[in-house]
């Protein structure tokens, strides 16, 4: 019962661990009670069509093809006569919902959104759809609601398509795109007809948004250079020519609408996006119509230095790049509504072309909607922090917001229209430093409070195990804690202290030394070869260890699992094309193995009845899996779609892994057969590997001269270990418990997989299949240390309270390592880490009971008759 509550104890703790890294780094920097601000002037257009590609890549619109023409024509002709262009840059996570969430409402995504798929926020937001008069919008089922949902009022009207027509194995996805385009037709024909609507679109502020899901569906499914790509981009292109002038002949080419062209993000090579590749990060923007510079050229060089303009063939026009979020206060300016309130967009004014008294009053209307942002948070965390203590950003005090605001407002009245908008720009700077300063206000001390937990937490669990394996040393211990009171009670010299505190040092070395343990596992995080210079290295285990001369056969066959899994750590992690040939290998390999090697064990123990059927069909399942993903492959790449008798083999095969195994008997190496199945070459090498390990470590304890050792083929799992025998901790456990934590760390997973379940797209059941199919390595390694545990007879909570350590500290290096500032991606990619870590130490906590279960449960179905030998 008390490693019961002691597991339970250590599961809540590490979640608060997890937990902790998204209040300190993730909290949504929303804040709300901000007033509107708004351009005095008249804007230039009275309604705005945007038009979001999603998933269109920048040089895929801007370079042209290898016969020298452009994939766009009409788009490439408003750049060069009558609009003017830029790169807009996006930030990680570059997926749907952050895009458009930054296009349209200004501001960078609350991470918190992941859990809900990026479909719905977890914070009210506004944006440029809430502040519009009217809005109509066409596209997914996926991106539309979310800003429906948070709109005020009832002015914000969305179309969608079923959801089933996502279909990453649909024929052509481009349908998604003739779609939306059909029904935007329809309603502007219809508004001739219908004089209540054509008086509603009359009416200034008003927005028409199109998201084009096509091109993102067709690079998922086809790759970015795909024929179905490119040729989504010029299905893309015919269509807003034609709904530019179906709205230009309905208005009567009034000269007050002002489009913009952008997407929400890129695209790698190999189809995915998500991370902070250039390809994902740089997205087209286009701005045309009212209110905007037309196309400017330009003699001398320009002042980007990404070498783009010249393979795009567009260095005579200028070119201005923007931040995603600069997209929404731009759009506000062009129909004169108020930027939305949590935007941090900078006004970019190098796309307006209007006087310049219009420039400085937008950008003044841009810098204070940023500064009552500040002012909000200031006044939230002064209310939170007692007085004497609080700190406020003393580059933006109230005196001198105070003076910027009034400088601005005077510069403007005097005409002095350059250092205004030089003067706002400076401001908003300082007040987005400012909203930092005071979203970060705290993070140091509960940084403080986390290490602390850690460290407790860590040498707590270090006791436990001197406890277990060591004599007490209470009386030392109390006597320790004596003396300090004492110290502190006498108020005792200062070189008392100095000799009271000579431990710290001592104890920071032996933390030192920890850390440099687990520096091969931190390492292999950033740079994937050092799981292949690991595994070498434990590949000469048994050579130094001198069990080579005593076990020649399985030291050899422990030297080339472990040189063979090395290989796979040097495999790219994306952009590789699927091997299917690899997948088919890899059942016949399977095949063979387990048949080989239950043909060895028959002869020593008779297998039972319903562990023959259990075999037959363990095999049978094996072939057919081996076969589904070849058929499910050869099916998609024919456009076929995904055959429903290849879905229904791999739901069921799936449900069946955890069911199977149990039916077996519980002796080791028939239940680990029954566990074991898979369906790609690397989980047959790490199984091979495994089953190496549990024998050399038998050879190990022959070795070390442990009595009490058993015959592998006599061990079961359901038998409890007698306490009597289980043995003192020995260095060699700790060596044992530190393979387990390194061969964790190898994991590798095609999410291309998942098209044999599902096409359709589902983040939830899509993402659930991906960490299932990283969770299968280290179902395998923990059921080889559950294995190991048994057959070496220590006690298993002494063996996982070892790896708990080591990854608890390697989670403390981590959590150090964890940054806000650089690039995107290195925040990103720092944070991930320490989420990874976590998650793998809290996996090892629920795997530890589940692999119990799978090891040492039994079902039966039917009664049989009492045999020696279940």
């Amino acid at each position: 019962m008390r490693m019961i509550m002691f597991f339970l104890v250590g599961l809540l703790v590490h979640v608060i661990f997890f937990i902790s890294i998204f209040d300190i780094y993730f909290t949504s920097p929303l804040v709300h009670g901000m007033a509107p601000q708004v351009s005095p002037l008249p804007p230039p257009a009275s309604r705005l069509l945007l038009v979001v590609a999603d998933g269109l890549r920048a040089d895929s619109l801007y370079k042209p093809d290898a016969n020298g023409s452009t994939r766009a024509p009409y788009l490439r002709s408003v750049m060069e006569e009558t609009g003017s262009w830029g790169v807009s840059h996006t930030r990680v996570p570059t997926e749907s919902r952050p895009g458009h969430v930054a296009l349209i409402a200004g501001f960078y995504e609350d991470v918190s959104a992941v859990a809900k798929g990026w479909k719905e926020n977890p914070v009210e937001f506004d944006s440029v759809f809430n502040e519009s008069r009217h809005t109509w919008c066409w596209g997914s089922p996926d991106i539309l609601p979310m800003f429906a949902k948070g709109a005020s009022g009832d002015h914000v009207y969305t179309y969608t398509y079923p959801a089933e027509r996502e279909d990453f194995a649909s024929t052509d996805a481009s349908r998604l795109d003739t779609w939306v385009f059909d029904e935007v037709k329809s309603f502007l024909q219809s508004a001739r007809v219908n004089s209540s609507l054509m008086s509603s679109l009359q009416k200034d502020q008003n927005v028409f948004f199109l998201h084009l899901l096509g091109i993102d569906t067709n690079g998922h499914a086809h790759r970015p250079m795909s024929q179905e790509y490119l040729e989504n981009i010029r299905l893309v292109d015919s269509g807003v020519k034609e709904l530019v002038s179906m709205v230009e002949d309905l208005f009567g080419n009034d000269g007050r609408t002002a489009y913009v062209f952008t997407s929400d993000h890129g695209m790698t090579n190999w189809g995915s996006h998500g991370a902070g590749h250039p390809s994902e990060t740089l997205t087209p923007l286009l701005v045309w119509g009212a209110g905007v510079h037309t196309a400017q050229r330009v003699t001398e060089p320009q002042k980007y230095s990404d070498g783009y303009l010249q393979e795009w063939q567009l260095e005579g026009l200028r070119r201005v790049d923007v931040n995603q979020a600069d997209i929404a206060p731009l759009m506000s300016s062009l129909i004169g509504v108020p930027i939305p309130l949590n935007s941090v967009g900078v006004l970019p004014l190098q796309y307006l072309n209007n006087s310049d008294q219009f420039k400085a009053e937008s950008m003044y209307s841009n810098a204070i909607q940023i500064l009552e942002q500040f002012k909000v948070k200031m006044a939230q965390k002064k209310e939170t922090t007692l007085s004497f203590l609080f700190t406020p950003y003393q580059l933006l005090t109230e005196s001198r917001q105070a003076e910027f605001i009034n400088k601005a407002r005077v510069l403007i009245q005097l005409e002095e229209y350059e250092e205004a908008i030089s003067l706002c720009r400076s401001l908003i700077g300082h007040a987005l430093e400012g909203l930092s300063y005071y979203h970060t206000y705290d993070r140091f001390f509960l940084g403080c409070s986390v290490v602390l937990g850690f460290t407790g937490w860590t040498s707590y669990v270090v006791l436990v195990i001197l406890k277990t394996h060591a004599k007490s040393q209470t009386e030392m211990q109390r006597a320790t804690l004596l003396i300090g009171m004492f110290l502190i009670i006498q108020r005792s010299p200062v070189t008392y202290y100095i000799y009271c505190l000579l431990p710290v040092p001592v104890w920071y070395s032996v933390l030192k030394d920890c850390y440099c343990v687990c520096l091969p596992q931190v390492l292999s995080f950033f740079y994937r070869a050092m799981l292949t210079v690991g595994l070498a290295v434990l590949s000469l285990w048994p050579l130094l260890s001198g069990l080579y001369s005593k076990a020649k056969f399985r030291s050899v066959s422990w030297v080339l699992c472990c040189l063979f899994l090395a290989t796979f750590p040097m495999m790219p992690v994306v952009g590789r094309e699927a091997n299917i040939h690899i997948v088919t290998c890899a059942g016949v390999l399977s095949l063979f193995i387990s048949t080989f090697y239950l043909w060895l064990a028959r002869k020593r123990t008779t297998l039972h009845l319903t562990d023959r059927y259990l075999l037959i069909f363990q095999v049978t399942n094996v072939s057919v899996c081996a076969y589904v993903p070849t058929s499910t492959h050869s099916s998609l790449q024919l456009k076929q779609g995904l055959p429903l008798l290849n879905q229904m083999i791999s739901w069921t095969t799936l449900g069946s892994s955890l069911f199977v195994p149990l039916l077996s008997s519980t002796r080791l190496f028939h239940r680990l057969l029954k566990i074991v199945r898979s369906e790609a070459l690397f989980p047959p090498v790490l199984s091979w590997l495994m089953f190496v390990w549990i024998n050399i470590e038998q050879e190990a304890m022959l070795s070390q001269g442990i009595s009490g050792r058993q015959e592998l083929s006599t061990l079961d799992f359901s038998e409890n270990i007698d306490i009597t025998k289980i043995r003192q901790l020995k260095l060699d456990d700790i060596r044992r418990s530190y393979f387990f934590v390194s061969f964790s760390l190898v994991t590798l997973f095609d999410p291309a997989s998942v098209y044999c379940f599902l096409t359709v797209f589902n983040p939830f059941i899509m993402g659930g299949l991906m960490m299932w199919k990283v969770i299968i390595p280290f179902i395998i390694v923990m059921c080889t240390f559950e294995t190991i545990q048994v057959s070496t007879q220590l006690s298993s909570r002494s063996l996982f309270l070892i790896v708990l350590v080591i990854s608890d500290l390697m989670a403390l290096h981590f959590f150090f390592l964890v940054q806000d500032y650089g690039s995107w991606l290195d925040i990103g990619t720092s944070i991930s880490h320490y989420v990874i870590v976590m998650s793998m130490t809290i996996f090892l906590m629920l795997l530890s009971l589940m692999t119990h279960i799978l090891t040492s449960g039994r079902v039966s179905l039917w009664r049989t008759r009492k045999m020696h030998f279940p």
